[in-house]
């Protein structure tokens, strides 16, 4: 009951606000299929969209497709083959960095919106280090619907309180004294699920111990993924997955049965990006400071690992007029303040929030502030400093150091994945 009804107050406050997002002489038609993995859990945001838009176009059919899976790693195996066989979708969600740019861009499958950037204002509107991201020789290829971020480590004020720890552990010593302290209880200290969850959380880690200088230059060739440092990296990683679940029901555990163990007290934190906060909000029905709490990942204090939600348009696509309706109206205010505070986000555009601060809770009020005044470095498992073929490979690196525990190793499979897929500078 309180998920539908926070679920109708957005819908209802922001269809007084609402402004068409295109006129009405110029009214698309026919079908438009957008492909997601938005889907589960998740749906709810992306329906309130489609809800939107029908409002605004009424004689489209929208066909919502989605292909389940965390992430979109299912997702992206399915729309690779309907990428290459010739069979786009009209849209498609992509991560802002690598994954549109090194898997799209450059096979010249998107194409250019600098036009539609021009007609509606958006260079005013969306900030240039998320521009930048979309660019690719002298082309714009999507629209951002949000900013996430994925460094947050999730908890339970509650269960703290309960097993005596006063806060969460602010440096690696002390994650480690925490750590023992809750094994001690039977207490999962830090809950990861499936493989793309191990790698996010991998991404903090090397964060953690790089500092934010290092992190950078690790995916821009000037720091070598077979340096002492990615050694300590990897090191540091092993510690860190002695406190997890790894080796028990990790494997069976999506993010979101991750955060159950969470709520349940059987885990005391979860690494995860803030969509955990559209789940305890939006579909558990949480309170944001209250019923759940958050803290940055320890020794990450001041650096935002971000990632964006885009879609584009393809090469292609069959319902053009449509999808560029579509892409208007993700990019508008009101589309963007229908979508985040469900999906547990903040707005892409840096003048939504202001026109309607009601609609995101205390949570997400934090996560903006951060986002204008933190040291912003992109996430890898997400596609902002690698692309799609380094992700999906390092896998395969993260399989060898959990098998060998072996850091000099793991950091030369990491040197020669990077080779191979043409990421890390190399």
């Amino acid at each position: 009951m309180k998920k539908c009804f926070v679920f109708l107050m957005c819908i209802l406050l922001l269809q007084i606000l609402a402004e068409p997002v295109v006129s009405k002489d110029d009214m698309p038609s026919g079908k438009l299929e957008i492909f997601s993995w938005w889907a589960g859990d998740e749906g709810p945001a992306l329906e309130a969209l489609i809800k939107l838009y029908n409002q605004h176009y009424p004689d489209v059919e929208v066909i919502n497709a989605t292909v389940t899976g965390g992430a979109g790693v299912n997702f992206r195996a399915v729309l690779k083959t309907r990428m290459l066989g010739g069979n786009p979708p009209d849209s498609f969600q992509v991560h802002a960095g690598q994954e549109l740019i090194g898997t799209w861009v450059v096979a010249d499958r998107m194409q250019d919106l600098t036009w539609l950037y021009k007609e509606e204002g958006w260079f005013d509107v969306f900030p240039q280090s998320v521009i930048d991201k979309l660019s690719y020789g002298g082309g714009i290829y999507s629209v951002p619907l949000n900013i996430h971020r994925a460094g947050v480590m999730w908890y339970i004020p509650s269960h703290l309180a309960d097993w005596g720890i006063t806060s969460p552990p602010k440096t690696l010593k002390e994650f480690y004294e925490t750590c023992a302290i809750l094994q001690g209880k039977g207490i999962i200290p830090l809950v990861v699920g499936e493989a793309w969850t191990t790698i996010h959380l991998w991404d903090e880690v090397a964060l953690s111990v790089l500092g934010p200088d290092n992190y950078e230059a690790l995916w821009t060739g000037r720091l070598s993924p077979n340096s002492n440092q990615m050694i300590a990296v990897w090191d540091e990683y092993g510690k860190i997955l002695d406190c997890t679940n790894l080796r028990d029901n990790a494997a069976g555990l999506s993010w979101q049965q991750a955060t159950d163990l969470l709520v349940s007290g059987e885990a005391a934190f979860n690494v995860m990006g803030d969509w955990v906060d559209g789940y305890l909000s939006t579909t558990l029905g949480l309170k944001a400071g209250d019923d759940y709490g958050w803290a940055d990942f320890p020794n990450t204090q001041g650096a935002f690992t971000w990632l964006s939600d885009t879609f584009g348009l393809p090469v292609g696509a069959p319902n053009q007029e449509a999808a560029i309706a579509w892409l208007r109206m993700i990019g508008s205010v009101e589309g963007q303040n229908m979508f985040n505070p469900l999906k547990g986000s903040i707005p892409a555009r840096v003048d939504a929030v202001e026109q309607a601060p009601e609609l995101y809770n205390k949570y997400l009020q934090y996560t903006a502030k951060a986002w204008a005044n933190d040291r912003l470095v992109g996430s890898m498992m997400h596609g902002v400093v690698a692309n799609e073929r380094f992700t999906g490979d390092f896998n395969q690196v993260l399989d060898i150091y959990i098998q060998s525990r072996n850091s000099t190793a793991a950091a030369a499979a990491m040197e020669s994945v990077c080779k191979e897929a043409g990421a890390c500078g190399l």
